[in-house]
């Protein structure tokens, strides 16, 4: 019964985002359960050499698409061509994401829009042209990659913690509507991973300060955020929808200090 709830054979997963970090992490799982997957990211090295390690050792199928999630054209593109190239896709792994950090005195128009059309309207995109499709099979699997950034902020850090709880609110509006179809809609709100974007904006006292708010004095891996995201991707998650799970490795029992 355990393999058969995680059982992803011949199913089709599309992991945006999917050349690095959590995503590719997340699309080497889908691939090692049995799924055939297309990895989106804007640099096409990147994307081989991802779609290689992906695939080492497997017997499935796994395509790249080179796009730039904040532009609505190339999210429209990319839900014609997974579609075209594969037929179907039966789960959205929303992974692709960014953070310009500003102050509000600082937040110009053109960084809220961006990081917006980015984190959020892709997003929805993909997930309006893809669920029809999911609807339609009566089974589909929705993942947005949200962060405890959602539900806890910093200064500096406004646009993309609205973002990231805009996800979660979404979610459940979706999960309400396609849940009696049999697909469901969740977030995956992970803490402090090492990936390349939290290093690359963080200085060393702040990577200090965010591994000394877990409970477990680290900052998390990359391969911590599989567990959950194949419960959410999985028949293993069916009774799990309009949900958020959060990886954070115990930031958020914290209150004072």
């Amino acid at each position: 019964m355990f393999r058969q709830l995680f059982n992803l054979t011949d199913r089709v997963a599309l992991v945006t985002g999917g050349s690095k970090g959590i995503g590719k992490a997340i699309a080497r799982a889908l691939a090692e359960a049995g799924a055939h997957v297309a990895i989106s990211a804007r640099h096409a090295d990147e994307l081989k050499e991802a779609a290689a390690e992906i695939s080492a050792g497997l017997g499935v199928r796994v395509e790249t698409f080179v796009a730039d999630m904040a532009k609505r054209e190339d999210s429209d593109r990319l839900a014609s061509w997974v579609l075209s190239t594969f037929g179907r896709v039966d789960v959205l792994f929303n992974n692709a994401g960014s953070n310009q950090p500003q102050t509000l005195a600082e937040t110009t128009d053109d960084s809220w829009d961006h990081i917006f059309e980015l984190n959020v309207t892709s997003c929805m995109r993909l997930a309006r042209a893809l669920a029809p499709q999911m609807v339609e099979r009566r089974w589909g699997r929705i993942i947005h990659l949200s962060s405890v950034m959602a539900l806890a902020s910093n200064s500096g850090r406004g646009c993309y913690s609205g973002t990231k709880a805009a996800l979660i609110g979404m979610a459940r509006a979706h999960a309400l509507e396609l849940g009696p179809y049999g697909v469901t809609v969740n977030c995956l709100a992970p803490g402090p991973v090492a990936t390349d974007l939290p290093m690359s904006v963080l200085n060393d006292e702040q990577k200090r300060k965010f591994s000394e708010r877990t409970a477990v004095k680290r900052w998390g891996q990359t391969v911590d955020m599989v567990g959950p995201a194949m419960l959410l991707a999985t028949d293993a998650g069916a009774f799990m929808t309009g949900t958020v799970i959060v990886a954070d490795g115990g930031m958020l029992c914290r209150t004072f200090d």
